[in-house]
C-alpha cells in the first residue's frame, strides 16, 4: 500500500524535475522575456543629446516590448557610475543603458582605476544615433575657415585657445585629434558641460569651441559665433554653409559623437537579437528620424557585431590621441 501511494508522488516530482530543467534552459526561458519594467540607464543628467536619445528609444521599446522601459539617470564620474552599476547588473535583459562614444572608448585609457572591464563587463546591442562634431570661432576672433585658422596658428603656436564641454570627453579628443592632424598647437579650456563653453565663446573669452551640431547648429545659424567647418563625411542640411574638414584639406577627418544600447555581459543572445531587431525598426519610422534631426541627430542601425567592432576601432584611435596629448582624467 505505501508502495502504490508513492508513486504518485515520485512521479510528480519527476515532472517538477522536467519543468525546471526545460525552463532554465536560455532558448525556453527567455522566449517571454520581458515580464517586468526595464530600466535604461543614461550616465548624464536630464535635458542633454544622451537623455534625448534615450528617451525617444524608451518610449518606443515599451511600446513594443509590451512593458515599460523607464529612463533612469545615474550622471557622475565622468560616466563611470551608471558603466559599473550596469556591470553588476544581472544580465537578465532588465537592466540597460545608453552608451555615449567616450564611455568605454575613452575613459578606460585616462582613468587611473575603473571597477569594471569595458569589454569583459557589457554586451553591445546597437548603435542608436549619431551627430557630428562642429569647430566654430568666437565673435571677436577674425579668422577667415578652417585653412587660416590653420595657418595663424602655426605663426602663433599656443596662441589660440578652444573650449570643449570638459576634459577627456569626445569634444576634448575631437580638438586634440585635429590639431595632431594640422600640426598646429591649440590650449584646451575645459569647462563643467556644453553650456558655459559656448558661453564662454559667445563672450569670446575663448577663441574656438569644438562641440556636437546639436549645440552649435542654433549658434551658428542665428549668426553668433562663426562656423569653420565639420567633422563628417559630408555637410549637415542643418548647417549647409559649413564646409566638411575634409574640404578643407584634411580628408577623412571624422568625429561622430555616436550613442548606443547595451547591456551587462553574458546577456542572452535571445534578448540582444530582440532587442537588436526592435530598435532597427524603430530607427525606421519617421518620426523617430524627424525628432532627431530636429536635434541635429541622425539613426545609426547596426547589428550587434558591427557596433562591437565601432567600439573597439573607436577605443584603439581615441587611445592613440589620450597617449600622444598625455590626456589624464581631472
Amino acid at each position: 500500500m505505501n508502495g502504490t501511494r508513492r508513486i504518485p508522488v515520485l512521479f510528480s516530482v519527476f515532472l517538477v524535475f522536467v519543468a525546471v530543467i526545460l525552463f532554465s534552459l536560455p532558448g525556453l526561458a527567455q522566449e517571454s522575456w520581458p515580464q517586468k519594467t526595464v530600466r535604461l540607464l543614461v550616465p548624464y543628467p536630464p535635458g542633454g543629446a544622451c537623455d534625448t536619445v534615450g528617451r525617444l528609444f524608451a518610449e518606443k521599446l515599451s511600446e513594443r516590448l509590451g512593458q515599460p522601459v523607464i529612463v533612469e539617470n545615474k550622471p557622475g564620474a565622468g560616466t563611470a557610475i551608471a558603466a559599473e552599476f550596469l556591470a553588476k547588473s544581472t544580465p537578465d535583459g532588465y537592466t540597460l543603458a545608453v552608451t555615449p562614444t567616450g564611455q568605454l572608448t575613452i575613459l578606460p585609457h585616462v582613468a587611473s582605476k575603473l571597477n569594471f572591464d569595458p569589454v569583459r563587463d557589457f554586451t553591445p546591442i546597437s548603435q542608436l544615433a549619431y551627430t557630428s562634431v562642429v569647430i566654430a570661432a568666437a565673435p571677436n576672433f577674425k579668422v577667415d575657415g578652417l585653412k587660416d585658422l590653420v595657418r595663424q596658428a602655426k605663426e602663433r603656436p599656443g596662441d589660440f585657445t578652444y573650449s570643449s564641454s570638459g576634459s577627456t570627453t569626445i569634444i576634448h579628443l575631437a580638438g586634440e585629434y585635429f590639431a595632431s592632424t594640422a600640426g598646429i598647437s591649440l590650449l584646451h579650456v575645459p569647462f563643467k558641460g556644453s553650456a558655459p563653453a559656448v558661453t564662454a565663446l559667445l563672450g569670446g573669452e575663448v577663441n574656438l569651441a569644438f562641440d556636437t551640431l546639436t549645440i552649435l547648429s542654433p549658434q551658428i545659424k542665428a549668426g553668433k559665433v562663426k562656423g569653420l567647418a565639420i567633422a563628417a563625411a559630408k555637410r549637415s542640411p542643418l548647417l549647409p554653409d559649413v564646409p566638411t574638414v575634409a574640404e578643407a584639406g584634411y580628408p577623412g577627418f571624422e568625429v561622430p559623437s555616436w550613442f548606443g544600447l547595451i547591456g551587462p555581459g553574458k546577456l542572452p543572445k535571445e534578448i540582444v537579437e530582440r532587442l537588436n531587431r526592435e530598435v532597427a525598426a524603430i530607427q525606421q519610422l519617421p518620426e523617430i528620424r524627424e525628432k532627431l534631426a530636429q536635434q541635429g541627430l541622425e539613426v545609426w542601425p547596426s547589428t550587434p557585431a558591427e557596433f562591437a567592432q565601432r567600439l573597439q576601432e573607436d577605443s584603439a584611435r581615441y587611445g592613440r590621441i589620450v597617449r600622444t596629448a598625455n590626456i589624464r582624467f581631472d
